[in-house]
C-alpha cells in the first residue's frame, strides 16, 4: 500500500520535508493555512512593492544545494542567488562605522579603522571556527532523540572545543577588545532571537558562516526560494493545498491516524507539524495526550524576542544605504535587558534596515524602493497593548533613523504596513509573538528541544524552528534532512538521499573531509 504523509505548514521546514519524502514513493499532502507558501518566510506585495515577511539574509545554501540535487535539479537554475559585497554596513551609535567584507584583508582594513590591534585576531577567529564548525556538523545532523546521544563520540570530541558554559560575547573577547568590534560578531545571535551575552558561545559559527561562505539575497525575495521548493515539491507529485486551516488531529490512543480541515478528513500514517510548535501543541493536541509537553510545561519554557516590523514603498531611491545595514543602540546592553524584561518597548532601540533594490530593483515600480524595517521587542507577555502603542512605536523608529541620516523617509511613503508582536501572535498563529520560536539556550537545545519524532505522540514528526537543531533557515533545512530520514526509517520507505556518495545526512563525503572551506 502508499504510505499517505500529511505535512502542516508549508514553512520552509515543510516544504523541504515534502521534497524529500515524495523521494521515498510515499503519497505526501502538505496543508497551508495562508495563501502563499513560506510560512515567516512567505512574501508579499503592495501596490507593486515585493517585500519578505521574515528572513531577509539568506545563508550557507549548500544544504539547501544537496536538497535539490537529491530531487534531481540544481538551485542555481531555480533561483538566482547574488552574492553581496559587502555582506553588510553596521552604524554604532557609539562612534564610528563597519562595511563588512568577505574578503579578510578588506575586512581586516575596516576592522583596524576601529581598533587596529583587533584586526589581527581576525584570522584566527576565523579558523578556530572552521575547526569549531568541522566538530559541530556532525551534531547539527545527528537527531537528539535520547539523552545518550550526549556521550556519543563527535559530542564527546566537541565539547572541549565548544565551550558551552560562555556566551558568545565572552568567546569573543578572545580575539577581539574593542566590544564593537565584538558586536560585528555577535549581533547574528538575534537570529536566533537571543542576546550575545547569553547565547552559549558555540553560536559564534553563525557569523563565521557569513565570512566562510556568503549572504546572499535571492533575486525576487527568500519567497523566491519558497515558490522553487514549492515547484520541486509538486513535480515530485506533492499535493499542496493552501487556505485550508488543520482544525484538528485524529488520534487511535496516542497515535496520529489523520487531521481535519474544513474541506475534509486527509488519513495518514505519519504526521509533520512544520506549525510554530507551541502553538499547535496548545491547539492541536489534547494536553492529557502530552507527558513531556504539556500546557504547564510550555508555559515554563523561555522564548525568544519578537519583532516590530515596518515594511515601506518609498518613491525614488534611498542613496547611501546599503542592502544591508544595522543601526546599533549605544548601550546595546540595556537596550538587550528592555527586550529581554518585555513589560516596555525598547525607547532607544537597534534597527535592521534592508534597502533590497539597490541589488533587485523589480522589487518596487520603476524608481522606487522598498525598505523593510526590523525592530528587536520583547514577545507577548500581556504588559503591552500593541494596538493602542503602535503609532507612537512607529514615531519613535521613524524619528530614529532621521537621526541616524535617514531623514526624508516619511514623506516618500507611498506604501505601508506595520506589524507588531501582537500581529505575529494573531494573524502569523506564532506562540506569544515570538518570532525565533523557543529560546536557544543551554537547557533548551539538543536533546532538551522537542524531538525531530515527537516524543510524545506516536506517528507525529516536527520541523522547523520549535525542535532539534533550531531557527534559522540553514539549520532548518538540516532538520528536515533529519526529520524525513526518521520518519522514512519508521515507515520502511527508502531513503534515496542517502547514496552511497554522501556522508551524514546527505552531506558529500568530501565535504565532511575537507571542511567547509
Amino acid at each position: 500500500m502508499e504510505r499517505q504523509v500529511v505535512i502542516i505548514g508549508a514553512g520552509p521546514g515543510g516544504l523541504a520535508s515534502a521534497m524529500l519524502l515524495a523521494l521515498t514513493g510515499a503519497k505526501v499532502t502538505v496543508l497551508e493555512r495562508q495563501d502563499r507558501v513560506g510560512g515567516r518566510s512567505a512574501g508579499f506585495a503592495l501596490d507593486g512593492y515585493r517585500f519578505d515577511s521574515g528572513p531577509t539574509f539568506f545563508l550557507y545554501p549548500r544544504i539547501l544545494e544537496e536538497i535539490f540535487e537529491a530531487c534531481g535539479r540544481r538551485l542555481s537554475d531555480e533561483v538566482d542567488l547574488i552574492r553581496l559585497d559587502p555582506l553588510y554596513r553596521l552604524v554604532f551609535e557609539a562612534g564610528g562605522e563597519l562595511r563588512v567584507h568577505g574578503e579578510m584583508k578588506a575586512l581586516m582594513a575596516e576592522i583596524a579603522r576601529l581598533n587596529p590591534r583587533d584586526a589581527q585576531g581576525l584570522p584566527r577567529f576565523l579558523a578556530d571556527n572552521r575547526a569549531k564548525m568541522g566538530l559541530f556538523r556532525p551534531i547539527l545532523e545527528t537527531d537528539f532523540s535520547s539523552p545518550w546521544a550526549l556521550a556519543s563520540l563527535p559530542m564527546l570530541k566537541a565539547l572541549g572545543r565548544l565551550s558551552p558554559q560562555r556566551s558568545v560575547d565572552r568567546d569573543l573577547s578572545r580575539y577581539f577588545q574593542d566590544p564593537r568590534v565584538r558586536l560585528a560578531f555577535s549581533f547574528q545571535s538575534k537570529y536566533l532571537g537571543m542576546s550575545p551575552f547569553r547565547c552559549p558561545s558555540l553560536f559564534t559559527i553563525l557569523s563565521f558562516l557569513e565570512h566562510e561562505h556568503g549572504v546572499f539575497h535571492p533575486r525576487g525575495g527568500t519567497e523566491a526560494v519558497m515558490e522553487a521548493m514549492r515547484r520541486v515539491a509538486e513535480d515530485l507529485g506533492v499535493t499542496v493545498r493552501l487556505n485550508e486551516t488543520v482544525r484538528h488531529i485524529r488520534f487511535q490512543g496516542r497515535r496520529a491516524v489523520g487531521v481535519r480541515t474544513e474541506a475534509g478528513e486527509y488519513p495518514a500514517d505519519a504526521l509533520v507539524i512544520n506549525a510554530d510548535f507551541a502553538r499547535a501543541m496548545t491547539t492541536l493536541v489534547p494536553d492529557d495526550l502530552r507527558r513531556r509537553w504539556s500546557d504547564a510545561r510550555i508555559a515554563t519554557k523561555k522564548f525568544s524576542c519578537s519583532t516590530f516590523m515596518l515594511y515601506l514603498g518609498i518613491e525614488g531611491r534611498v542613496e547611501g544605504l546599503d542592502h544591508h545595514t544595522v543601526y546599533l543602540a549605544e548601550d546595546y546592553a540595556r537596550n538587550l535587558a528592555e527586550i529581554e524584561n518585555g513589560r516596555e518597548m525598547p525607547r532607544r532601540p537597534s534597527i535592521y534596515v534592508q534597502n533590497a533594490c539597490v541589488s533587485d530593483p523589480d522589487l518596487a515600480p520603476p524608481g522606487g524602493s522598498t525598505l523593510y524595517i526590523l525592530v528587536p521587542v520583547g514577545h507577548q507577555r500581556g504588559h503591552i497593548d500593541w494596538t493602542a502603542e503602535a503609532p507612537r512605536y512607529r514615531r519613535l523608529v521613524l524619528d530614529r533613523l532621521s537621526g541616524f541620516g535617514l531623514t526624508d523617509l516619511e514623506r516618500r511613503i507611498r506604501v505601508e504596513r506595520v506589524v507588531t508582536p501582537a500581529d505575529w501572535d494573531r494573524q502569523f498563529a506564532v506562540h506569544r509573538g515570538a518570532t525565533f520560536n523557543l529560546a536557544h539556550s543551554l537547557d533548551q537545545m539538543l536533546h532538551l528541544r522537542p524531538h525531530n519524532r515527537f516524543e510524545d505522540l506516536d506517528g507525529v514528526y516536527l520541523v522547523g524552528g520549535g525542535t532539534h537543531p533550531g531557527s534559522g533557515l540553514p539549520v532548518i533545512f538540516e532538520g528536515a534532512r533529519i526529520t524525513s530520514r526518521l520518519l522514512a526509517s519508521e515507515l520502511g520507505l527508502p531513503t534515496p538521499w542517502r547514496s552511497e556518495t554522501m556522508g551524514l545526512s546527505g552531506l558529500p563525503k568530501r565535504a565532511v573531509a575537507g571542511g567547509l572551506a
